[in-house]
């Protein structure tokens, strides 16, 4: 991939992930007109840098949205909060648009480690940790990841 293009899209990206997690972290809420941009860019970047193949971001942003909706689903029904919410599922889809399906484990693994760790450091057992700003932790990290390791 050329480098200005991939620039291009890093600093597109990372602006959208730093807003997302700013957003999210002063209101616990990431809004569609945050979201559904990155989902787009994230299939569109793919469709035209090859970046990842098309069919693994499609699966990727289906995949990543279903797993979160439906989490956050059983635990409204169980608890009768929302713990999980639609912002979260479509923050992991367009990671899995960006990043393919296949990235998603890694980017669950790093956003859930981050948010833990920092429960844990911040001593945090009550109230609410916003979960964006971590999905978006795992989701840049994994993009700039690939891009060193691919040795472009």
């Amino acid at each position: 991939m050329n480098d200005l293009v991939w620039i291009s899209a890093t600093v597109l990206l990372g602006s959208g992930l730093l807003y997302a997690s700013w957003v999210d972290l002063k209101s616990h809420r990431l809004p569609d007109i945050v979201t559904l941009p990155l989902i787009v860019a994230g299939l569109g970047f793919s469709a035209a840098a090859g970046q990842t193949d098309l069919t693994a971001s499609l699966v990727g942003g289906a995949v990543g949205f279903g797993l979160f909706a439906a989490i956050g689903q059983v635990y409204f029904k169980r608890n009768g909060r929302e713990g999980l919410g639609l912002g979260d599922a479509k923050l992991f889809a367009a990671a899995g648009t960006w990043l393919g399906w296949n990235a998603l484990p890694a980017t669950l693994l790093i956003a859930s480690g981050g948010a833990l760790a920092f429960a844990l450091i911040a001593r945090r057992t009550a109230g609410h940790i916003a979960f964006g700003p971590w999905i978006a932790l795992g989701f840049f990290v994994l993009w700039l990841t690939r891009h060193s390791l691919s040795g472009e």
